[in-house]
């Protein structure tokens, strides 16, 4: 059962809305990610989490191609907030017209500070995954509420899931990974098989502690409009922390019955909100092209002049 809520939106006079859209229907053409094309779909730019890689986007990738939108599966290094965001705010700066920005897991923090002050992100959807405020730590976020599974003694110095990798003489250079008889209920909630779920532990790539523990410095979901998949059953983040999250942010939110990992339970509904947050997040993002856009756009202008002249009318009569 999948139930959704809708943030509030912002309702623009009329006055303001019959002369922009006049101005769009007369434009020569409109925005594209090549920033040529008209009415060309965004490109959507997917963000994979912590003990992830970007293969968990398989299913949603070959669903949005199909339907002809740009994709691109960028790599997260995982090596901390810092770096990763500067590493995907530069590939950002290479793509060419709209972006809806999609993470899942720890990517959600990456994207978080990495889409602040690019004009280019139109709609960023967060898929079980962190929005933290300016100053906050994935760390301090997971904790917040009861749920997640990470650990099971409050006390303990280390997530008592997760297995440490020490690269340095320095405490605080590790390398993390969830113990592969952790994996399956803190990562997939036990809704996998054995063998897929025995295959995702082997391959999972390592998260550097610093990604859980570097507070974040931008905040883009304060400025670019948001969509959120909260999956119900989340033993990694905790659901009730992922909620939190969602409805600080203003997020038009989605539950889904689903573990964290929901890109390889239910990918279908990963990709639909992906979609919505396309279609509704501003020019050049929805499946029409340029003369269905026009169309559009001429029917609110004859509609415009149509209400004019009724109100023009009223003025004389009265």
């Amino acid at each position: 059962m999948m139930r959704i809520r809708h943030a509030a939106r912002r309702v623009f006079p009329l006055a303001v809305l019959v002369p922009a859209a006049a101005l769009l229907a007369a434009a020569p053409s409109l925005a594209s990610e090549s920033g040529g094309g008209s009415g060309a779909k965004p490109t959507v730019v997917l963000v994979h989490g912590a003990w992830a890689d970007d293969s968990g986007w398989d299913e949603v990738i070959r669903s949005l191609q199909a339907k002809g939108y740009p994709v691109v599966a960028t790599a997260n290094p995982l090596r901390g907030l810092d770096g990763d965001s500067a590493y995907l705010a530069a590939r950002l700066k290479t793509i060419e017209g709209p972006v809806v920005l999609a993470a899942h897991s720890y990517g959600g923090a990456v994207i978080t500070n990495a889409a602040a002050g690019n004009p280019n992100v139109k709609s960023l959807v967060y898929i079980a995954a962190f929005a933290p405020d300016k100053g906050e730590t994935a760390l301090e976020l997971a904790a917040k509420y009861p749920g997640s599974h990470l650990s099971d003694d409050p006390d303990a110095p280390f997530p008592t899931a997760l297995a440490a990798v020490p690269l340095s003489s320095d405490p605080a250079d590790i390398d993390t990974y969830i113990k592969p008889d952790k994996f399956g209920d803190v990562f997939l909630s036990d809704r996998l098989a054995a063998d897929e779920t025995a295959a995702l532990a082997a391959r999972q790539r390592p998260a550097h502690v610093a990604t859980t523990t570097e507070a974040t410095s931008a905040v883009a979901w304060r400025r670019i409009p948001s969509w959120y998949l909260v999956a119900t059953d989340d033993r990694t983040i905790g659901t009730d922390n992922v909620r939190f999250m969602a409805e600080r942010a203003g997020a038009t939110t989605v539950e889904v019955d689903a573990p964290h990992a929901v890109l390889e339970t239910d990918p279908d509904d990963v990709t639909d909100l992906i979609l919505r947050a396309a279609h509704d997040s501003g020019p050049a993002l929805a499946e029409t092209g340029t003369g269905d856009r026009a169309a559009v756009l001429g029917g609110a202008a004859v509609l415009a002049v149509a209400g004019g002249t009724a109100l023009v009318v009223r003025s004389r009569r009265g």
